[in-house]
């Protein structure tokens, strides 16, 4: 009896060893995971702290005496109204306003279509429809945006320029602003759109079967319900959409048109964006035509921050309150 106490106590010891073990092996694990996780975030924060200090670093120093005899004042490069830079003249204000218009406009036409699109896709085509119809906003998120610009400067230059000649107008060979926002609104649709469907996915059926359940429609409770509850984060699609349609350069440059001077409110115009400016008629790597272009991205980066930041604003606002109501 006594010995069978002893091996019981002994197998007891055994097991408690072996699950103490194990214990300290998933803390281990763990451990481990939340440092490399911890040092990938602080590698990122770090990343974007150094090329936020590079490009200011470089396009500050424009702006001092002593950058020598081709010293820009800063005044005239935030509020100018021309951009030469075969006369160094360099004026950004009306460069500034063009981005907002062509981003802004671009993301009006395509947000409404993005979000009807995934709830088409989520509520209302059949399971078979709804994947395939993914799987093409999905690949067409990963054309690649010199793709989207070749195809803009072939075939949308066309329609522009013949919508411009039913109103009157003339264009510079299809590129103007009304040809950039159809470029970015296609670009920032896929982007848009999958945020859109993985939101809508989200929105837990008891909130869909209780909305059906007190008599709505199944049109009012994807349009009143559905997109409701999701609309937290259809709107950081919207966000990362429109930080797509600011940074864009390469299918910009080609069919903008790079204007010289302006604002211009006429769509049929050509026009002039920040990362248009930054690409287009580089040639040299060092010299005041080519430290001004990271002048232009400090501009840049601040305008994408203001804007995000009043996007969130009004995300707060709009659908702060849609975890509350679930």
């Amino acid at each position: 009896m006594t010995q069978i106490n002893e091996q019981q106590r002994t197998d007891s010891s055994l097991q408690s060893n072996m699950q103490t073990k194990a214990q300290r092996r998933i803390k281990n694990t763990d451990r481990f995971a939340r440092g490399c996780f911890t040092v990938a975030g602080w590698l990122a924060g770090l990343m974007i702290i150094l090329i936020f200090f590079f490009v200011a670093s470089r396009g500050i120093r424009v702006f001092l005496p002593s950058y020598g005899a081709e010293q820009q004042n800063i005044w005239d490069f935030l509020l100018g109204m021309r951009w030469r830079a075969d006369n160094q003249v360099y004026g950004v204000a009306f460069i500034i306003v063009n981005t907002l218009v062509s981003a802004f406009g671009a993301a009006l036409l395509s947000f409404p279509l993005s979000v009807v699109t995934a709830l088409m896709i989520t509520r209302m085509a059949p399971p078979r429809v709804g994947t395939l119809l993914t799987t093409v906003v999905e690949v067409l998120a990963s054309i690649p945006s010199v793709v989207f610009g070749v195809f803009a400067s072939a075939v949308i230059t066309r329609f522009v320029d013949s919508l411009a000649s039913l109103f009157g107008q003339t264009t510079a060979g299809g590129n103007a602003m009304l040809t950039t926002m159809i470029l970015l609104a296609m670009m920032i649709f896929p982007t848009m759109t999958d945020i859109a469907i993985v939101s809508i996915q989200a929105v837990p059926d008891s909130l869909i079967q209780a909305s059906l359940a007190v008599g709505a429609t199944t049109m009012q409770t994807n349009y009143k319900m559905i997109l409701r509850a999701a609309r937290s984060g259809i709107f950081s699609g919207l966000v990362l959409g429109l930080g797509r349609a600011f940074g864009e350069a390469t299918a910009v440059s080609m069919v903008a048109g790079n204007a010289y001077t302006g604002p211009s409110v006429n769509l049929f115009e050509s026009t002039r964006t920040l990362t248009s400016t930054m690409l287009t008629g580089l040639k040299e790597t060092t010299g005041l035509d080519y430290d001004i272009r990271f002048s232009v991205g400090i501009v840049l980066m601040i305008l994408i921050l203001i804007t995000n930041s009043m996007i969130f604003l009004i995300k707060r606002k709009v659908g702060g309150g849609s975890e509350h109501e679930q």
